[in-house]
């Protein structure tokens, strides 16, 4: 059933097989310079940038952002558009995992945030995958009904942590690596396994493709489209989780912000946003440039209003070049 859904896929997707050589080794190419220039420059620019505290800071910045990337480049491959929902899921992974500290511990109370994080994605997903609401609105409505339910349960305050044990292990390294983004790590091989090396991950690719051949293709499409919404929400409960354990505290808008880095990397990483295409290294190299351009930003005193444009700028750029890309059949 696998080979038929990307025999068909290969069939109707031109952008899989009429590719030109040299554009396509172009566009992959392109990140990989890019980052290589805001690499020089920082180094240029900042004394601070190679120094070791700022790219720890970096890297666990970077794995925070990065788990839930992980998650987001399902939903954009399989067609999906992006989960509006993931602050809401972040804040219910940050606040749940500290409030039931004192109830369950610590562990049980990770275990369960996570859990109830994913709960909203499985909501997400029989929402789009089943009912065949539009995933914009479908996760920005859920997203802002379970933000309000976090909202009422912990009363708008801020909730802290009540075990120093658990935070110490986030914090902690190993060989001078973050702990966490070692997790992330362990994150993105096993969300490149799933995407590119199993027969998920070939539904995925080939329901994003082209969702009708895919379905005569006997490809559990809805299930599929639902799955990648799971999967979004368990990475961002995940992160959410971590997040609360590094910092100690959580308030409900600790998520704000999180789905358009997520996005941004994603798409600047050349998958697509219009589906069937992408993987996670390419979404994590995106992640990589966008972190270390806002850096390099953020040492160089740039206003946040400033750097907002510019990485709103980078989206519309890469959104602009998947369309030029799509129709000339290369990726």
């Amino acid at each position: 059933m696998t080979d038929i859904a990307l025999s068909m896929q290969d069939r109707t997707n031109p952008r899989f097989n009429r590719g030109n050589r040299f554009v396509d080794t172009a566009s992959r190419a392109g990140l990989l310079i890019a980052i290589l220039a805001v690499v020089l420059y920082g180094s240029l620019a900042s004394p601070v940038f190679f120094t070791t505290g700022n790219l720890v800071n970096v890297l666990t910045s970077m794995a925070i952002v990065g788990i839930v990337v992980v998650g987001m480049t399902f939903v954009l491959v399989v067609g999906g558009l992006a989960d509006l929902s993931v602050p809401a899921t972040i804040a219910c992974g940050a606040i749940l995992s500290l409030a039931l500290q004192p109830m369950i511990g610590p562990v049980p109370a990770f275990i369960l945030a996570v859990a109830l994080a994913g709960a909203c994605g499985l909501v997400n997903g029989l929402l789009v995958g089943y009912v065949g609401i539009n995933p914009i609105i479908a996760t920005l409505g859920v997203g802002t009904i379970v933000l309000g339910i976090v909202q009422a349960a912990v009363g708008g305050v801020i909730v802290y942590g009540t075990d120093p044990a658990s935070a110490a292990l986030v914090k902690s390294r190993v060989l001078g690596i973050p702990t966490i983004a070692l997790i992330f790590l362990a994150i993105a091989i096993v969300g490149n396994f799933v995407l590119s090396r199993s027969f998920w991950g070939r539904w995925t690719i080939a329901t994003g493709g082209n969702y009708n051949a895919a379905e005569a293709s006997a490809v559990p499409v809805r299930a599929v489209k639902a799955g990648a919404f799971i999967i979004t929400a368990l990475c961002s409960g995940l992160s959410g989780a971590l997040l609360g354990l590094t910092l100690q505290s959580a308030r409900p808008l600790v998520g704000t912000g999180y789905e358009f880095s997520a996005i941004t990397a994603v798409v600047v990483g050349g998958v697509s946003i219009m589906g069937g295409f992408g993987s996670v290294p390419r979404a994590i190299a995106g992640l990589v440039f966008v972190q270390l351009l806002t850096n390099v930003m953020v040492l160089q005193g740039v206003r946040t209003p400033v750097q907002g444009f510019v990485l709103g700028l980078l989206i519309a750029i890469a959104v602009a070049l998947d369309v030029a890309l799509r129709k000339r059949g290369v990726a």
